[in-house]
């Protein structure tokens, strides 16, 4: 069973996004790394990028697959996780910390209302 982090919210193409004051941690679910398996290549946004929610902000590939990866929230990126250029598989062994993948300063903190909650995502997955 994957694991879920309960103080994130959850996109339903299965971002997540953890939110401190005005500032949101965007990485992807265990969930769906697993399905993706091995990850070997990981493509974020740029720092000072505008992303909205719903659109693509990056790109995760694995042996299997590549996958575009879309912000839950929006927002101005602050910081990118630099360490996923040399080892993507930060975001196999640990998805919601090491394997962050951007930092969002969000245009509006309540955004984050309209996405799932750590329980809503749940249900989602085990269906």
């Amino acid at each position: 069973m994957s694991q879920i982090d309960q103080e994130c919210y959850y996109a339903d193409t299965h971002e997540w996004a953890r939110v401190e004051a005005d500032i949101a941690t965007v990485g992807i679910s265990d969930h769906a790394q697993a399905l993706l398996g091995d990850l070997v290549y990981v493509e974020v946004p740029e720092v000072g990028q505008r992303v909205a929610a719903g659109d693509e902000a990056g790109v995760v590939e694995s042996v299997k697959a590549a996958s575009d990866v879309y912000s839950p929230v929006s927002g101005t990126v602050i910081e990118v996780n630099s360490d996923l250029e040399n080892a993507p598989d930060l975001v196999n062994s640990d998805p919601y910390n090491d394997g962050w993948l951007f930092k969002v300063k969000l245009d509006d903190p309540d955004e984050v209302e309209a996405l799932l909650s750590a329980q809503d995502y749940a249900g989602e997955i085990e269906e």
